[in-house]
């Protein structure tokens, strides 16, 4: 499986990043498409409910995401 993120821009300053698993980005990109119209409720990185309607989005993004180990790092 592969990390996808997704980022739902309102405006200028207001976005929502969401991150989800699949094994491709045609996968993630379908996974958009059938959110087009509706709503989607989510649970961020940090445990915050997030509850959106698709179709009042301005842009959305989809790219791969490669974690980084914070402790190899050093």
């Amino acid at each position: 499986m592969r990390e996808f993120k997704i980022t739902y821009f309102f405006d200028e300053n207001h976005y929502i990043r969401r991150f989800i698993f699949t094994e491709s980005p045609e996968e993630a990109e379908a996974l958009v498409r059938s959110e087009r119209d509706g709503w989607i409720n989510f649970y961020d990185s940090r445990g915050i409910y997030h509850e959106l309607h698709a179709g009042k989005v301005r842009v959305t993004q989809i790219s791969e995401y490669f974690r980084k180990d914070k402790g190899k790092e050093k």
